[in-house]
């Protein structure tokens, strides 16, 4: 067997345990919070008082007009110079759940203003609430919009975690370089890292289609039956 291949074999397990343990709870617990972050931004810009949309509206201007990675050093080498100090988990959670509150709120904010106002109508008409029109009505139309835009951005968070590297998160790609500064291989253990993100955001892009397909053959049966 070639060097190259018994070191990929060797270092597979250690790569595969990191992205199992770090990866995986990183990306879904930053877009689960991020997310439900994002929703009460885009409800308070959509209908929440002046003062409030302007404390959203900057906190998503800042945001998405700043890099990921400055956001993270702020995060864990800044803020202990004011006194508060987060292990690197924390703070690797903290920044990616502001950054994709952020973007995802523009998303959820689109879709919910493409929302016909004849839907709104209709549910009032029917004696709902604000909040039984918008749980019921609303969100479930805007929802199906929804999904392919924000199975990008989750998609794309899977690869944006290797950016915790920069602050000592021992996710994959650190991981990687871990094993980099022991065995001189740069090459192969990054081919490798790349290799599994490829496969963890194919298998990702798979269900994602999968999904997609099953909304637009309930939305066909709904509108046929309108």
């Amino acid at each position: 067997m070639p060097d190259w291949l018994q070191l990929m074999l060797n270092s597979l397990g250690p790569l595969l345990w990191a992205a199992l343990v770090f990866t995986a709870p990183l990306t879904l617990l930053s877009f689960v919070l991020g997310l439900s972050l994002g929703l009460v931004v885009a409800l308070i810009r959509l209908f929440g008082p002046r003062p409030l949309v302007a404390v959203v509206r900057f906190y998503v201007w800042v945001i998405r007009g700043t890099p990921l990675l400055v956001q993270l050093f702020l995060i864990f080498y800044g803020l202990p110079s004011a006194g508060i100090v987060l292990d690197a988990f924390t703070a690797a959670l903290i920044g990616f759940t502001l950054n994709v509150g952020a973007y995802t709120s523009e998303i959820i904010r689109a879709v919910i203003a493409s929302v016909p106002r004849g839907q709104w109508e209709a549910a009032y008409s029917i004696g709902m609430s604000w909040a039984q029109a918008m749980r019921r009505t609303i969100l479930p139309q805007a929802a199906r919009t929804a999904v392919p835009p924000l199975s990008n951005t989750f998609i794309s968070l899977v690869k944006d975690t290797s950016l915790a590297a920069a602050i000592t998160v021992p996710e994959l790609f650190q991981s990687a370089q871990r094993i980099v500064a022991v065995t001189y291989e740069p090459l192969i253990l990054y081919v490798e890292a790349a290799l599994i993100y490829l496969v963890l955001s194919s298998v990702l892009s798979a269900l994602q289609v999968r999904l997609e397909h099953r909304l637009n053959r309930y939305g066909g049966f709904l509108e046929a039956r309108a």
